[in-house]
């Protein structure tokens, strides 16, 4: 290999780093036999929703993924690398939207093979990463699972304190109604 090739091969490596550093949700597809004018529509689709997408080389992208913690074994044929959105939900849903877009053209049916999904650095599949909470969504269940036994406690500690003030007032509303009513008897017993 002379040490031009080498030196392209380290730039595109180095601008791989820095482009995929901290990213630990994508998409990965197979193109299969795409014409200009899909891959056009399915990238403007794409950055319309803020999914970026690149065409990779399997051997720089296998050793970025390793170096970042990513283990997927996906490195044959041509590979898209799809990033972005706010959640592996958002993208996953996103890329797949456009995906059916695309198959309802009967010019390009299945134009996009699933490769795999990563979700915070983990495989999973396309349909799993669809399924997967968001950011916020798990912040949500934290504090329902959190609030909820608390909001419980709160009830059970409240409950008979609410319960015994109630019965207090009814006997005070009682013996308030009771003094006119014992008033009106004693001098009906005295007369």
């Amino acid at each position: 290999m002379s040490k031009k090739i080498k030196e392209i091969k380290e730039l595109e490596l180095n601008d791989l780093r820095k482009r995929f550093q901290g990213v630990k949700d994508y998409v990965i597809l197979e193109p299969i036999k795409v014409d200009a004018g899909t891959e056009y529509e399915f990238r403007k689709k794409l950055r319309e929703k803020k999914v970026a997408v690149r065409l990779v080389k399997n051997t720089l992208a296998k050793k970025v993924f390793t170096e970042n913690g990513i283990a997927v074994d996906v490195w044959s044929g041509p590979t898209l690398l799809l990033w972005g959105g706010e959640s592996i939900k958002d993208l996953a849903n996103s890329v797949d939207g456009v995906i059916k877009e695309l198959k309802k053209d009967p010019k390009a049916p299945d134009k996009f093979k699933e490769k795999t999904a990563v979700a915070d650095g983990e495989a999973v599949s396309l349909a799993t990463a669809k399924t997967l909470p968001t950011r916020k969504d798990a912040i949500g269940g934290v504090l329902a699972a959190l609030l909820g036994p608390g909001g419980q406690i709160a009830g059970c500690l409240t409950g008979p304190a609410s319960q015994l003030a109630g019965l207090v007032k009814a006997i005070e509303d009682k013996g308030e109604g009771a003094a006119p009513a014992a008033a009106a008897e004693t001098p009906a017993v005295a007369g």
